[in-house]
């Protein structure tokens, strides 16, 4: 029986699946942005469709729903985020040092920015955090892992040595704090915040 043309062979299937893995990565690039200046409830289809004159009915197969579309971008700024701060920070030795370099490249993230609104996070956890379901969530997820991650180097440099003895999870809350204080004054655009949350955030790592 002649099926010429009736099925796809596994070529044809390889570059439909790279092509659409190719669309939903410009699709969350341009959407972390986005979302970064107006939140994650700025986010639509017909938006990204104009922004990146790419078919709306093509977005809206690849993603189905805005709360889709909104995890996806969450899941985007996350390994955007890992990709510019936390991994270039591995190849400071564990403790002190790491933590700094964790400190330095979240500055960085801020005042580059990474994002064209500053940290993806003060955008939009002041938005879902009294909103729950699925991107409250993951958005809260992101936020935990990013304390254990300062508390884990805390500990590291406690045990060490290297910093007083102090509650790892407390001093980790206070540096995220003072990090999210200066992207509110970048945001304004106050540079001064800079060296006065590089000041503070010596302060408590020397008391």
């Amino acid at each position: 029986m002649d099926t010429s043309g009736s099925a796809a062979t596994p070529e044809t299937t390889d570059g439909r699946l790279q092509r659409g893995a190719r669309s939903r990565r410009a699709v969350t690039r341009r959407a972390v942005d986005i979302a970064s200046l107006d939140g994650l409830d700025g986010l639509s289809f017909g938006r990204l469709s104009d922004e990146l004159s790419l078919s709306k009915a093509g977005i809206q197969t690849l993603f189905r729903t805005k709360e889709t579309l909104q995890l996806a971008t969450a899941e985007a700024a996350r390994e955007a985020f890992v990709d510019a701060v936390i991994r270039p920070a591995l190849d400071s030795p564990a403790g002190l040092s790491r933590l700094r370099a964790l400190i330095d490249n979240w500055i960085e993230y801020a005042t580059a920015p990474l994002f064209p609104g500053g940290c993806f996070w003060g955008a939009n956890l002041p938005i879902f955090d009294s909103r729950p379901g699925p991107v409250r969530d993951a958005l809260r997820e992101q936020q935990r892992a990013w304390l254990t991650t300062l508390a884990t180097q805390f500990r590291r440099a406690i045990d060490a040595g290297e910093i007083p003895e102090t509650d790892p999870d407390t001093a980790a809350f206070q540096t995220s704090a003072l990090l999210n204080a200066l992207n509110v004054c970048l945001r304004l655009g106050d540079d001064t915040a800079t060296a006065l949350t590089r000041r503070a955030l010596d302060s408590l790592l020397h008391p």
